[in-house]
């Protein structure tokens, strides 16, 4: 699969567990994952390697590494009013996938026009994904942890390679926030896409936000606001070269 962005970053995610559910889901004591991984929570991974509000990571695709195996497990989790319940959580066993993403610039936050440097981002990112990530990685829930290596897309044998096409159904895809809004419609509100991921050849292609067929907006909602030596030192600290 080939892409147009020139900042392209390849990496492998892999661990024990992993739970990828519509949150909606998860407000009862039962979780259930989804068979595959989320648009929502691969960006979430990758933002954890390395991110900042001046670029939006975009996720381009993931390739199935290891076959898809589902377990159940007994969990005592703590009551709002205090005490334990009784729930069962059925996880993802063993998972490993490929994924490929780009950066692209965030339109909506003109006031950091000064950082859109391309070439360091890039080498940052890329360097973060050596080390593991700069924040710890986690597989849809933060029970599941994962593990970041540097790897190159399409290497290796999947499990799927010989699976000419196989459908998941409408599933959530995830949240357009304010600060990633891509329309009129979606400024000021946020928004939860849903798509019908298909694999090809253990290779699932994504949409980007904008493009997937359903949209709904859930509710309204602000900007995060960055704000000189609360969130961060300083504007000029978007402009270092790191």
């Amino acid at each position: 699969m080939k892409t147009k962005h020139p900042n392209i970053v390849e990496y492998e995610v892999y661990g024990k567990y992993a739970l990828f559910s519509d949150p909606i889901f998860r407000l009862g004591g039962e979780k259930c994952t989804y068979q595959i991984p989320t648009y929502e929570a691969i960006k979430g991974i990758t933002a954890s390697i390395y991110w900042k509000p001046t670029f939006i990571w975009y996720i381009d695709a993931i390739r199935i590494m290891n076959p898809i195996q589902t377990e159940t497990k007994g969990i005592r989790p703590i009551k709002m009013n205090g005490g334990n319940d009784l729930s069962y959580y059925t996880y993802l066993k063993n998972v490993r996938y490929q994924v490929r993403a780009h950066f692209e610039w965030n339109d909506n936050r003109p006031e950091l026009e000064q950082d859109q440097n391309e070439n360091k981002h890039h080498n940052i990112a890329k360097r973060m994904i050596e080390k593991g990530g700069r924040r710890d990685i986690f597989l849809g829930t933060r029970e599941c942890q994962g593990y970041v290596s540097p790897c190159v897309f399409g290497e290796g044998e999947s499990a799927y390679e010989n699976i000419d096409e196989l459908n998941f159904g409408l599933m959530y895809h995830g949240i357009t926030y304010p600060d990633e809004a891509y329309s009129e419609e979606t400024k000021g509100k946020m928004t939860v896409n849903l798509w019908q991921p298909v694999m090809k050849n253990g290779i699932i292609e994504f949409q980007r936000p904008e493009d997937c067929p359903r949209h709904k907006i859930i509710r309204e909602a602000e900007m995060k606001i960055f704000e000189d030596k609360k969130n961060f030192s300083g504007l000029n600290e978007f402009g270092e070269v790191i």
